[in-house]
């Protein structure tokens, strides 16, 4: 696991293309995107500065609402969030956190939302 718990894929892609595309591809999956919040923008409509910051919140609640019934605490960290941001150095990256970091958080029986890393890995394509 991630000190942290926080994995971060490295992108190919702009910050904007990148979160285009794993909005596409999490629609693409069944899931819904809950909010899509361009942090920068925001940052600029009351006068500051930042670097590119896109944070997407998705899920799916057939997969999600049976976990926070056994497990009621992840209901902190669901529906699940990524954040497509640029570096002081320029890269972009896709950052979110580690399945083993949810399920010790948690108490889970297993890592959940394994099958996510795969996603993730392909926006940054």
């Amino acid at each position: 696991m991630i000190a942290n718990g926080i994995i971060d894929v490295t992108s190919k892609r702009s910050v904007a293309d990148t979160a285009d595309r794993l909005e596409s591809l999490i629609r693409a999956k069944g899931m819904k995107i809950f909010a899509r919040i361009d942090q920068a923008a925001e940052a600029n409509a009351v006068g500051l500065t930042m670097r590119p910051m896109v944070l997407l919140i998705f899920g799916d609640p057939k997969g999600g609402t049976p976990l926070m019934i056994r497990y009621p605490s992840i209901a902190m960290d669901l529906p699940l969030k990524a954040l497509v941001w640029q570096s002081a150095e320029g890269k972009v990256l896709i950052s979110y956190n580690s399945p083993e970091y949810l399920q010790q958080r948690h108490g889970l029986d297993a890592p959940p939302f394994g099958a996510l890393s795969d996603l993730f890995r392909a926006a940054a394509q």
